[in-house]
């Protein structure tokens, strides 16, 4: 590769820690895990969801938390309101999955429906959200936010709970609670699935 071409690619990626960054890796790592949930079987699979099902609820938290109080300046309100209905269906839908048998046709046409969803959701975010954040905030400002995310994203909850989702307030006061209680939960479970 050309050094002129070398420069531009450096220049096309956003700088290390952006926030917008941070949520198009994990926007693409979903994409991802849904095509290994829809093309594994039996114990992969309920693993492979339970990834996805994790990183989906991990990501919506850190956003409502951190990215959608700087979306409603950048982006505006309605903006803001239409993405966190979107996750707050979601977060209905996912828990709903995560007591369906993967095994079962049930969850496969689920699952399908569901990644439509998901992948529509993103796209939204990616054309009309993160343009706005990434206009309307300086690069210090983006990287303090992805540290923000990060941080936000290690007291999240990893399970759905439809009653916080969608709702920034709601997440800041109660997520942190259910994020200790669902990574006590999901410890305890591995702990008891090792022979």
């Amino acid at each position: 590769m050309s050094g002129a071409a070398t420069t531009r690619d450096k220049a096309a990626r956003p700088p290390e820690g952006d926030v917008v960054a941070i949520l198009l890796a994990q926007h693409a790592r979903i994409r991802e895990l849904f095509a290994e949930v829809e093309a594994a079987e039996g114990e992969r699979k309920r693993q492979a969801f339970d990834e996805l099902r994790a990183l989906l609820v991990v990501h919506e938290t850190a956003e409502e938390m951190i990215v959608r109080p700087v979306a409603r300046d950048t982006a505006g309100r309605n903006e803001v309101e239409a993405r966190n209905h979107e996750e707050w269906e979601a977060s209905k839908v996912l828990a709903a999955l995560e007591k369906t048998d993967v095994g079962s046709a049930e969850f496969d046409d689920r699952l399908r429906a569901f990644e439509k969803a998901v992948v529509d959701h993103a796209g939204r975010e990616e054309r009309e959200e993160f343009p706005t954040i990434r206009a309307g905030r300086s690069e210090a400002e983006l990287r303090r936010m992805g540290t923000l995310v990060r941080a936000a994203e290690k007291i999240a909850p990893t399970h759905p709970h439809p009653g916080t989702a969608g709702s920034s307030l709601a997440q800041w006061s109660v997520g942190p609670l259910t994020g200790l209680a669902d990574r006590v939960r999901d410890a305890i479970r591995a702990a008891n699935a090792r022979p």
